[in-house]
């Protein structure tokens, strides 16, 4: 993929080598409750000097103490520990694709007479707080509605060419546009649809509702695909093929086979192999909004 020459995205948020950050979402409110106190004792002109000490030393440190207090996590600009070059170059490269996403919905979300609004991507270690709770890099990459933020541990990449057998700089671009392709999902309300759907309906409901949904972020990793391979030029030969075997190797039939489980379609949440394959494909091919509409077909492959 040529990627080197590429815009890099301002929404990203490096956390790496910082740990978990805990919101203070009760501290701004108390905090304001007890202002005029504060400001009238010696001990609370100490303590309010002492905060904006804080907050300044904060600033130069990349951590935005005041958002922290609003109930926020701690971010930061750049990362709290010296990164290898290899490090570095992985978190440029995720900065140009998701740059590049942003280009591709942009242009799609104009064609129907909307307005993008562009998520961040959060780069951590180990695990990390977001609006929908604490999650460790086993859990992979993911999307949070609660705060429109992609989260990735970059040591994905590793485990998705060590453990599935999908290496290339495009299988890691297909991940990244997969959880842009929930960012969509929530700006046009699907998530809200599909959450709503599954109110009160069985387990297997709400996993072949989960299938569609994740089908459709395939199908919508595809079409940025599309733009940038048609209007960009940005693929190389082989490019397509890495793409299509990061999607095989994380199929719910396979990854439960390779866990040594017996293969229950029941309990699928992001669908078979072929059907990861068959929806990137569809997006890729035809770079077509209205081709994405997992929800109308019946069969999805």
């Amino acid at each position: 993929m040529r990627w080197k020459g590429g815009r890099r995205s301002n929404n990203v948020e490096d956390r790496r080598g910082q740990g978990p950050a805990y919101g203070a979402a009760g501290a701004a409110p108390l905090v304001l409750r007890l202002l005029p106190t504060l400001i009238r004792t010696n001990v609370g002109r100490i303590v309010l000097a002492l905060g904006v000490v804080a907050v300044v030393g904060g600033q130069m440190m990349g951590i935005d103490v005041l958002s922290l207090l609003a109930g926020g996590s701690a971010t930061s600009s750049r990362s709290a520990v010296p990164l290898s070059e290899a490090e570095q170059q992985r978190a440029d490269f995720v900065s140009v694709v998701l740059a590049d996403t942003e280009d591709t919905w942009h242009a799609n979300f104009q064609a129907l007479g909307l307005q993008y609004r562009e998520p961040t991507l959060v780069l951590f270690t180990g695990s990390v707080n977001s609006a929908c709770g604490r999650a460790s890099a086993a859990v992979g990459p993911f999307y949070c509605p609660g705060d429109q933020k992609l989260y990735i541990d970059l040591s994905f990449f590793q485990d998705l060419e060590e453990r599935h057998g999908a290496p290339g700089d495009f299988a890691q671009a297909y991940v990244v546009a997969h959880e842009v392709g929930h960012h969509v999902q929530t700006l046009l309300g699907i998530s809200d649809k599909v959450r709503a759907a599954g109110r009160g309906a069985s387990a297997a409901r709400v996993n072949a509702l989960s299938v569609r949904q994740e089908l459709q972020a395939d199908c919508f990793a595809g079409l940025w695909g599309h733009a940038a391979n048609v209007q960009r030029q940005l693929l190389d030969p082989g490019d397509l093929e890495e793409a299509l075997q990061a999607a095989t190797a994380i199929g719910d039939d396979r990854l439960q086979r390779e866990a040594g489980r017996e293969v229950v379609p029941d309990s699928f949440t992001h669908g078979t192999s072929a059907q990861r394959v068959k929806w990137f494909r569809t997006g890729f091919e035809s770079g077509n909004f209205a081709d994405c509409d997992t929800f109308a077909d019946v069969d999805l492959g």
